[in-house]
Formats: C-alpha cells, structure tokens, sequence
C-alpha cells in the first residue's frame, strides 16, 4: 500500500523543466505565525546529469556557509543535498523572494568556483563521510552551472497533479 500523503516535489514535472535554477517549491505557516520556505536550486537537469557524490558534497559544505553569507538578512535553516543528485533544497525561517535567492545562490556558487583552502567541516569529527569530498570536482560544477546562468523556474505540474 503507498503512503497516504502526496508529496508535492513528486507533482513536478522533471521534464519539463530548465535546469539551473531557483524555484519557489513551498510556504509552510506554522500555527504561531512563522513561515517556513522551501526552495528548488537545481544545479543540473533532471534525468540528463547528475553530479557525482564527492563534488555534491563539497558543494554543500561550501554553501551551507557562502549561501547564508550572500543572505545576510534572511534565516537559512538548511541546505539539504538532493537524492537524484541533481540539487538543494533551500529551507528558509522566512520569505525570501525568488530573484533574492536565485542572486545569493549565483553568488555562492562564484564563491564555490573561487574557494581557496580548506573545506570547512571536513573532517572525521564533523563530518561523518568526511574522505568524501572533492574540491575540484566542486568548482568544476559550480563553474558549469554559472556558464550557462541561473534563472528563476516557475512550478510546472504534471497534468495529473491535483491544483493547490
């Protein structure tokens, strides 16, 4: 038996889409008042590429810090890697716009392309895959995606995606 609750991200249609970009993908109101925003930053198309794991997660190390960098007046909860590899999901304690987050990710991904040093958090204590990484590959991807421009998708449904 399938689960009972419909998630929205399985709505979307992957192949109707234009990677890379920024989409408004969730408003989420808690009963206080608080919003809670869900973004899509899709890094590479869906069903063509996938970025492979150790340059993913050297890219989420990095933009877990230049990302709330580029944001100074926003609440970044999380930037959580995609399964299919392929992205982020954003998670904001607020509402952003899309061009405000599509501009801070371009940002953050130039920041990436230009990382010198260390990778922060790599290491066995903070980390727990921390032989995983690959700066190089990170900055390659970060590089790629900015050749060919970030812009902000709108939501396409598949036809059988109930409206909302």
């Amino acid at each position: 038996m399938p689960p009972l609750t419909r998630v929205p991200s399985f709505d979307l249609d992957h192949t109707a889409v234009r990677a890379p970009y920024v989409r408004a993908a969730g408003r989420y109101q808690g009963e206080h008042g608080d919003v809670v925003t869900k973004f899509d930053l899709r890094l590479v198309q869906p069903n063509v590429q996938e970025i492979p794991t150790a340059p993913l997660h050297t890219i989420e190390h990095l933009l877990a810090g230049y990302l709330r960098d580029a944001l100074p007046g926003a609440t970044l909860v999380d930037a959580s890697p995609m399964g299919c590899r392929t992205g982020f999901y954003l998670t904001f304690l607020d509402e952003p716009g899309e061009e405000t987050v599509r501009a801070a990710a371009e940002r953050a991904l130039a920041d990436i392309r230009d990382h010198e040093g260390a990778i922060p958090g790599c290491s066995p204590e903070r980390c727990g895959n921390w032989r995983d990484h690959s700066l190089p590959g990170a900055q390659a991807w970060a590089a790629e995606v900015l050749g060919k421009g970030l812009i902000v998708q709108e939501t396409v449904l598949l036809v059988d995606a109930p409206t909302r």
